[in-house]
């Protein structure tokens, strides 16, 4: 099976630009490591202002990175100048997400006109040995034409 083909040239710049814009994944301390078409990799670094009450990284934070994983390799694969929105996403917290780095890998699983199905695993990070801890299916939606959704 062949990669996906990006409707838009400049889509790495773009969801890098749109990345940059989250509040949220700023105050996480998420960052994007990689971008490709139909698949994004987001890290985040476990420490006190993510943890929940054990010390694991709160499964809110673990949504959140899975969520905007999914998202963004999504777009990567929308025309130019449209915007993305979750429409719907189930997460399986598979085990505690306690390591040195935790990291949301998403990719498409079908793209369409306006629904696009996505699945996100989240990896706990330690010594350079990974451990799934978390698997998200997202359905995203293409929005064009709409003032302020555009990303």
């Amino acid at each position: 099976m062949s990669p996906p083909t990006p409707k838009d040239p400049a889509f790495r710049d773009r969801v890098q630009a749109s990345f940059d814009k989250q509040g949220l994944m700023r105050t996480l301390g998420a960052s994007i490591l990689s971008i490709a078409p139909g698949a994004v990799e987001i890290a985040l670094a476990p420490g006190p202002a993510v943890a929940q009450q054990h010390g694991f990284v709160h499964a809110g934070a673990v949504s959140a990175i899975a969520d905007t994983a999914a998202g963004y390799a999504a777009l990567s694969l929308m025309p130019p100048g449209a915007g993305v929105l979750t429409t719907e996403f189930k997460i399986n917290l598979l085990a505690p997400a306690i390591g040195e780095r935790i990291l949301a890998r998403g990719r498409v699983v079908k793209a369409g006109r306006t629904l696009t199905l996505a699945q996100t695993e989240v990896f706990a990070e330690t010594e350079g040995k990974e451990r799934l801890v978390a698997l998200l299916t997202a359905t995203l939606m293409t929005i064009e034409g709409r003032d302020g959704v555009a990303d």
